[in-house]
C-alpha cells in the first residue's frame, strides 16, 4: 500500500502547478492533502480510479483538507468529538478493517497568543482523539504538523537567527512528543535516524529551497505495532507545486 500526504497550500493555484500530474504518476492508494483553501469540492482534482473526501472550514478560503483513496473504506469521519477539532477542516478520518487512517492539518500558532492558546488546546484534543482510534486497531496519520521535532529537522541558521521559533516551542514540541507517547512513530526518522538536511517545507523567502534551507514539519506517525509492516518513507523534494514537498509511506497492510 502506497499512501502520500502534501500540503498543497492552495489546491486550485497547485493543480496548475503540476500537482495533479505528480497525483496520477504516484498512483497512490491514499492521498491526503492539506491546506486546501477549497470551501467546496474541486472538479480539476477528479483522477480516475479515486473517490474524494473533503472537510472544509468556516472560515472561506482558508485550511481544510481532502483524502482520495481508491478502496471504499467502512466509514469516513469529517472532523472529531471535540470542538477544537471541528471548525477549521482539519482532520479527516478513514477506517478500514485493520487500520484506521487520518489525515490532520495542525494549526501554525502563527505568534499570536489567540491562536498560540488554540494551538495547544488542539494539541490536547488532538491526542486524546488519536489515543481512542489507537486503542481499537493501528493508526497512520499522514499531514502537517506545523512543529519540526528536533534540531536535525531545522536548517541550522533559523534557529541562530530567531529565539524559539514558531514551529520549535518547547510546548508545540511537547505537543509531537505527547503523539509518540500514546505509541506512535515518526516513520521517517525511525527509518533515517541521522539524515541531515530532510527538510519538508522552505519559506518562499530567499531562495530557501533552492538552497535547502527548510524544516521537516509533515509526517507519517504509525501504530509501533505495525511498524515493522513499513517498507519505505521518503521525501519528495523533487516535487514542485507548493512550498512543501510531499511525503510517500510504503506499508504492507
Amino acid at each position: 500500500m502506497k499512501i502520500v500526504t502534501w500540503n498543497v497550500n492552495g489546491l486550485r493555484a497547485s493543480i496548475n502547478n503540476g500537482v495533479a500530474d505528480y497525483l496520477r504518476a504516484a498512483n497512490a492508494d491514499i492521498v491526503a492533502l492539506q491546506e486546501t483553501k477549497m470551501n467546496e469540492p474541486l472538479s480539476a482534482l477528479v483522477l480516475p480510479g479515486y473517490t474524494a473526501a473533503w472537510n472544509a472550514g468556516e472560515r472561506l478560503g482558508y485550511s481544510g483538507t481532502v483524502c482520495l483513496f481508491k478502496q471504499k473504506p467502512l466509514s469516513i469521519r469529517t472532523g472529531a468529538d471535540n470542538e477544537h477539532l471541528n471548525k477549521e477542516g482539519r482532520i479527516i478520518t478513514l477506517e478500514y478493517p485493520t487500520f484506521y487512517f487520518v489525515n490532520t492539518y495542525i494549526p501554525n500558532s502563527q505568534g499570536s497568543l489567540e491562536r498560540w492558546c488554540y494551538r495547544l488546546d488542539w494539541d490536547a484534543a488532538f491526542a486524546e482523539y488519536l489515543y481512542g482510534l489507537h486503542i481499537e486497531k493501528p493508526v497512520i496519520v499522514g499531514g502537517d504538523f506545523n512543529v519540526a521535532r528536533d534540531y536535525i529537522d531545522v536548517f541550522p541558521e533559523n534557529l541562530r537567527n530567531i529565539e524559539n521559533p514558531t514551529g520549535f516551542t518547547s510546548e508545540e514540541r511537547g505537543g509531537f512528543q505527547a503523539l509518540l507517547d500514546i505509541g506512535l512513530v515518526d516513520v521517517f526518522r525511525e527509518l533515517h535516524p541521522g539524515q541531515e538536511r530532510a527538510y519538508t517545507w522552505w519559506s518562499n523567502r530567499l531562495n530557501k529551497r533552492d538552497e535547502n534551507r527548510g524544516w521537516r514539519i509533515d509526517y507519517f506517525l504509525v501504530s509501533d505495532a505495525v511498524l515493522k509492516k513499513v517498507k519505505s518513507c521518503e521525501i519528495r523534494a523533487d516535487v514542485f507545486g507548493s512550498d512543501h514537498a510531499p511525503v510517500e509511506l510504503k506499508i504492507k497492510l
